[in-house]
């Protein structure tokens, strides 16, 4: 893929001086009393930022927040949040702006974050004339929050069609490069773990990787659905009946393509969805009509584990059963140790995910974790993310000199 780095600019020197405007990812998670839960994006914007600094630039940095309704501000959509913590990281303050459309003061050296971008009107629908305005905050426009790639919108489109320069940012960068690595010229076997509630929210994520994967784990409630197109029971779990065809038609790609999608032998069931309720391994042919299935069982987990440590590639996205819930997170854990032991390339994204990476601290033995969450679903499904269509538009005039 084609586009311009921020890195490649900062080396040419073009950095110096200019007024950068990075439209970063710091969607953190808070707690009912507006505290950040856990900061990995905050933490993995900065790299970009720290950048931008040393090479002299005036930084403007934004973000979005939560699900704010556009033109109406409410404390609870502030980042002010994310500006204290970016100040104790950074160990600089970081003056927060509102009402910043119109200009913004910054010098060269200094940086400000800008107030939720997702309060102005226009954003999400990339508004051309609130995308010009952003384009012209700038001199250089850098994208570097993945999580919102997947978006047009004015803070991650319309502005990269109208500021003078436009390019990727180095956390972006890396999810391009990453991305590449793992689905376009993967080290065979390519494993794939796709778990999550519903076949209807990832079937064509399921569909495209049924083409490229040489083995397709599937877990949570996607998993259930897989079994009844197996033929076993499920009792009352939670699966979608009306599309048992369309994994069956998932099962019969991999067959024909001598790939397969391995199905539980055993699953770990309960009476009731609950933390504490009472925990039963059963084989997968025993399940009962009042028994819910919140986990693989310890065979299943282990013939999981064995792909997975044999494998080339691994791409997760998904915990395969509730590991929230310590009884039935037996499952989750083989899977995480398994990738974090096997000596292949992995790269995981999605929330859940990330949060069953932290739990079993594995971070330095996933071989790329990604901020994205529907960005990465997207480029799992094969497609073509707005913030490197428009990147990749625009390389051609911003070559660095």
């Amino acid at each position: 893929m084609n586009f311009l780095r921020f890195t490649d600019l900062v080396a040419a020197g073009r950095a110096a001086g200019k007024r950068v405007f990075i439209r970063a990812d710091m969607n953190v998670p808070l707690d009912a009393n507006g505290r950040i839960t856990e900061d990995t994006r905050i933490r993995a914007s900065l790299p970009c930022i720290r950048l931008a600094l040393d090479a002299g630039a005036a930084v403007m940095v934004t973000s979005h927040l939560g699900r704010p309704v556009e033109g109406e501000f409410r404390p609870e959509d502030s980042l002010a949040p994310v500006a204290t913590r970016m100040s104790e990281l950074l160990g600089r303050a970081v003056p927060l702006v509102a009402d910043w459309v119109d200009g913004v003061a910054v010098a060269p050296g200094e940086l400000v974050l800008l107030e939720n971008c997702r309060l102005n009107k226009g954003e999400k629908k990339n508004d051309p004339v609130l995308a010009r305005k952003l384009g012209a905050l700038c001199d250089i426009f850098v994208h570097d929050g993945f999580g919102a790639a997947h978006r047009a919108e004015a803070s991650t489109y319309g502005i990269a069609e109208y500021a003078p320069i436009a390019c990727a940012g180095p956390l972006l960068s890396a999810e391009i490069d990453a991305i590449g690595r793992a689905l376009a010229d993967p080290k065979r076997p390519l494993v794939a773990i796709v778990a999550g509630s519903k076949v209807s929210t990832k079937l064509s994520i399921l569909r495209s990787l049924a083409e490229k994967v040489d083995r397709l784990i599937v877990g949570g409630g996607i998993a259930n659905t897989f079994m009844l197109a197996s033929g076993l029971p499920i009792g009352k779990s939670l699966a979608e009946p009306g599309l048992v065809g369309e994994a069956s038609a998932v099962i019969a790609a991999m067959r024909a393509r001598g790939a397969a999608v391995p199905v539980p032998r055993d699953v770990v069931v309960a009476k009731a969805f609950a933390a504490d309720a009472p925990a039963t391994v059963k084989a997968a042919v025993d399940v009962e009509a009042d028994d819910l299935i919140l986990d693989v069982g310890p065979q299943t987990a282990a013939a999981f584990a064995a792909v997975l440590e044999s494998a080339g590639t691994i791409v997760w996205n998904g915990p395969v059963g509730v590991f929230e819930f310590d009884a039935f997170a037996h499952g989750t854990e083989t899977v995480a140790r398994a990738i974090a032991k096997s000596p292949a390339f992995s790269i995981a994204g999605g929330g859940d995910t990330l949060a069953a990476i932290a739990k079993y601290g594995i971070e330095k033995d996933i071989g790329y974790i990604s901020t994205g969450g529907g960005a990465f679903l997207e480029v799992l499904e094969g497609k073509t993310l707005p913030a490197f269509e428009i990147l990749e538009r625009r390389a051609a005039d911003m070559k660095p000199t």
